[in-house]
């Protein structure tokens, strides 16, 4: 299943990957200790066990059709053949001068003998342009040309969980390219997934994502451009250590200092100030993250059970909003962590939350019962209980399917995609907050767990679900989307 994807902005990436280098006997002991490997090598002893006894098995089958065939040809009164056919065989041969050479044209040969050519062009066993013709078909698939659309999407699949980078080629026929360029195996089950382009390695810019895990509190961050890593180069929280008590024969684990303690749902890189990420965790904190040193520099405990998104303002990069399974929404300004920020209730578990890109003031966010609802912020900066009201409450989709992630297109005012657990995507036009759908797809995704708009090609769609599959709907396709928005396309 794909649990989470994000678009790459055009031209992050590196042309080729770096090859990453060997791991140190400190990243290889902290593999050990860490576990996160123990199960694949259980599974591979398994298969190796089975491969060895299918082996076996077929040694000793062959051994008995032998011992059968000398049998046969032992018992026959018609033997096939006699001493004398084959030392007849064997004078015919004549193996004794088989090594002399003839006078003759030699074998394999043109019947010119040797020839000299004055370059290997000329050679026509060295010359060979559909040999030519593959090397630039492989050397065109692994290097990522800056006009590549690129989506990292986080999966799993058989209990093995690994980041796969996409590339989306378009074509001049209109038949896109989609292939794996690159996958990172990662230890745990991913849940939430945040790309960001902090510096962390130096230079102006990076190209890295985030990932909030089950049953982990550790934010990992990776390097998509390094290949084959096997370690990530920022953690983020974490267990310590492990202390056992021999009278109690228990364990109990030490966090690093700022850690959630439990898994982290829901994750939101900060644009414009770039080394600032924020998460959302199962432990009912919000927290908020300098990725440039690795420390927790805010935590806010305004929830009380788990918060599932968290979601920064494009207009006023301090605030944030963070929605929980307590069924409400509150929105915070950094500056003011201890202030008790503003809260709306929203009657269900939020499912995902997303702000307006042409509208500072309004947010939506989905719901668990089926229904997504829009709100102004400047109601509730009047202080009326009143004005909490949503501005507008969409049954977006089937009422005992949680519409799990929503999208803004940032090419077209008020066009929201939402994706639902009711194997369904809609997009909506929600124009003077009188929501309309405009457009149904049903992807074949399986239970629709991710949705993003592309933010260079903004009618794209990235869609994935519990099926495993990425797809991307070309929404511009769509006849309703193409008369009401074909002009806006880039």
């Amino acid at each position: 299943m794909i649990t989470a994807l994000s678009w790459i902005p055009k031209g992050s990436l590196k042309p080729v990957p770096d090859a990453a280098e060997p791991p140190s006997k400190e990243e290889i002991k902290e593999l050990i200790d860490s576990g996160a490997f123990t199960a694949s090598v259980d599974d591979s002893n398994e298969d190796e066990e089975e491969e060895e006894i299918e082996e076996e098995g077929s040694e000793v089958d062959r051994a008995k059709a032998v011992a059968e065939a000398f049998g046969k040809s032992s018992n026959s009164k018609n033997a096939s053949m006699e001493v004398d056919d084959v030392a007849a065989g064997m004078k015919e041969l004549d193996m004794d001068n088989y090594d002399e050479e003839d006078d003759g044209i030699e074998l394999f040969s043109s019947g010119r003998g040797d020839l000299y050519y004055a370059s290997n062009e000329l050679d026509p066993y060295l010359k060979d342009a559909d040999d030519d013709d593959d090397d630039e078909e492989d050397v065109d698939d692994t290097t990522i040309k800056p006009t590549d659309s690129v989506i990292i999407c986080a999966r799993n699949e058989d209990e093995v969980s690994h980041l796969e980078v996409y590339v989306y080629e378009e074509s001049s026929d209109g038949s896109p390219n989609m292939y794996v360029h690159h996958h990172i195996i990662i230890p745990e089950f991913p849940l939430c997934t945040a790309w960001m382009d902090c510096p962390l390695k130096g230079g102006e810019k990076g190209n890295f994502v985030a990932i909030g895990s089950k049953e982990t509190p550790t934010i990992e961050i990776w390097d998509l451009d390094v290949r084959d890593e096997v370690l990530p180069c920022v953690q983020l929280g974490g267990i310590e250590e492990m202390d056992i008590s021999k009278k109690k024969k228990s364990r109990k684990q030490k966090y690093k200092e700022g850690s959630h303690t439990d898994s982290v749902l829901g994750l939101a890189w900060n644009k414009e100030f770039r080394n600032i990420l924020a998460s959302g965790s199962a432990d009912k904190k919000v927290k908020v993250w300098d990725v440039a040193t690795g420390t927790c520099k805010i935590t806010m405990e305004h929830h009380t059970k788990e918060v599932q998104a968290v979601a920064w303002n494009h207009y006023a990069p301090e605030v944030l909003l963070s929605g929980s399974f307590d069924q409400t929404v509150v929105l915070k300004d950094g500056r003011q962590p201890s202030h008790s920020g503003f809260k709306w209730s929203v009657m269900s578990d939020v499912e995902s939350l997303a702000w307006d890109p042409h509208c500072e003031h309004s947010f939506v966010v989905s719901l668990e019962d089926g229904t997504v609802k829009g709100f102004d912020i400047r109601a509730a900066q009047s202080g009326s209980d009143s004005d909490l009201k949503p501005s507008f409450t969409i049954q977006a989709h089937d009422q005992d399917k949680g519409v799990s992630s929503i999208s803004y297109n940032v090419s077209a005012p008020n066009l929201l995609a939402t994706g639902s657990m009711d194997k369904t995507v809609k997009l909506w036009d929600l124009s003077n907050n009188e929501p309309s759908c405009i457009a149904s797809h049903k992807p074949k995704a399986g239970a629709v767990f991710s949705i993003s708009f592309s933010v260079d090609n903004p009618f794209l769609l990235a869609i994935g679900g519990s099926k495993g599959e990425l797809h991307v709907w070309d929404t511009l396709l769509d006849a309703n989307v193409s008369r009401k928005y074909g002009s806006k396309q880039s």
